[in-house]
C-alpha cells in the first residue's frame, strides 16, 4: 500500500524541484526526504524521481503519483472540513462567486435556499474562477459559481476528475455604445466595424478575446480605459470614453448608453457550477446548486425577453 505521507513528500519534491528545498518546506532533513522517496520507489517497484546537477526530474510514474497526491490531499481536506462542520452548532455552506454572477444570480438563489434551509450559516466569497476552483478542490468552498470563454471548463489541469462542472447558462457578450454613437441605432454590429473606436475594457479575459479578434481581423486594438469592473466600464462608455464588450448578466442599462448584439459567431461566457466529486453528495450543497440553476434559468428568460 502506498503511504500518504510519502506521497506528500513526493509532491513537495515536485513543487520545489529538489530534495533540499522540499526538506525545508516540510521541516524534515534532506536525508529523511531521500528515505521517504526510496521507500516509495520500493513499494511501487519503479523509480519516481531522478536526481541530477540541475535538480530533480519526475519519471512518468512519479508524475502520476503527484497527480494522485493532489487529489488525495484535496479529498482529505474536504473530509476534515466536513468533520469540523459536523461538530458545529449550525451547519455551514460556503459559495465562491465571480462578481457579475454573484450580483445577478446569487440573490434569488440564496433567498430560495435560506427559506428552505434557515438552519444553514451561509458564507459568500467573491473570487474569479482561477481562484475559486482551487478553493472548491481544497474544501475552502463547497461550490463555486464560475465561467469560461473558449476551451474546456475551468475544472483543473490535466483532465482531472476530482471536480464536476455543471453548466447553467450561456452569457452572450454585447457591444455597449454611447447613445450618440454612429452605430447605436443598429440591431447588431460586427466587431470589425468598431476597429477605429477606442475600447473600454471591463475584464482581463474580455481584453484577451478582443485582442485575438483584432489580430485576426487585422486591426490594432485602441484602449481608452481599462478596468476590472463591467459596471464602471459602462459608466465610462456613457461618458463618451469609448465602446465596450460586456456580458449580458452585467448589462447595467445606463441612460446614456445602448447595448447592441454582436453578429455571429457571437462570443459568450459559459456560466456553470464547480462542485467536488463525491460518492455521497452533500444534500445542502445540492439544494443550493438547484436554486442557482433555477435562478440562472429565470435570469436567462427575463433578459432574453428584455433584449429581444
Amino acid at each position: 500500500m502506498i503511504d500518504v505521507q510519502r506521497l506528500r513528500v513526493l509532491r513537495a519534491v515536485a513543487e520545489h524541484g529538489s530534495f533540499n528545498k522540499a526538506a525545508g518546506a516540510l521541516l524534515l532533513t534532506p536525508s529523511a526526504v531521500s528515505q521517504h522517496i526510496a521507500a516509495l520507489e520500493r513499494t511501487l517497484g519503479h523509480p519516481v524521481a531522478l536526481r541530477s546537477t540541475r535538480g530533480v526530474t519526475l519519471t512518468e510514474p512519479g508524475r502520476l503519483l503527484v497527480e494522485a497526491a493532489e487529489t488525495i490531499t484535496a479529498e482529505l481536506d474536504q473530509v476534515r472540513r466536513a468533520i469540523d462542520r459536523l461538530t458545529q452548532e449550525r451547519p455551514r455552506l460556503t459559495v465562491a462567486t465571480f462578481t457579475s454572477g454573484g450580483r445577478h444570480l446569487l440573490p434569488g438563489a440564496l433567498s430560495r435556499f435560506v427559506k428552505a434551509h434557515p438552519e444553514v450559516e451561509l458564507t459568500v466569497l467573491e473570487s474569479e474562477p482561477e481562484d475559486a476552483v482551487p478553493m472548491v478542490r481544497g474544501g475552502a468552498a463547497d461550490l463555486a459559481l464560475a465561467y469560461h470563454f473558449d476551451g474546456p471548463p475551468p475544472v483543473g489541469p490535466g483532465g482531472r476528475r476530482d471536480l464536476d462542472w455543471r453548466p447553467l447558462t450561456e452569457d452572450p457578450l454585447w457591444v455597449v455604445l454611447p447613445r450618440g454613437h454612429r452605430l447605436a441605432g443598429r440591431s447588431s454590429v460586427d466587431l470589425g466595424e468598431l476597429s477605429a473606436d477606442r475600447w473600454v475594457l471591463g475584464c482581463l479575459k474580455t481584453e484577451a478575446f478582443l485582442r485575438r479578434y483584432a489580430e485576426l481581423a487585422g486591426f490594432d486594438l485602441r484602449v481608452g480605459a481599462s478596468t476590472t469592473d463591467y459596471f464602471f466600464a459602462q459608466t465610462l462608455v456613457a461618458a463618451g470614453v469609448g465602446v465596450s464588450l460586456v456580458p449580458q448578466v452585467a448589462l447595467a442599462g445606463a441612460a446614456e448608453s445602448v447595448a447592441v448584439r454582436v453578429e455571429p459567431p457571437r462570443p459568450a461566457r459559459h456560466i456553470g457550477l464547480v462542485l467536488p466529486r463525491r460518492r455521497r453528495a452533500n444534500p445542502r450543497t445540492e439544494a443550493l446548486a438547484e436554486a442557482l440553476a433555477s435562478a440562472a434559468a429565470t435570469a436567462t428568460t427575463t433578459q432574453t425577453g428584455a433584449r429581444s
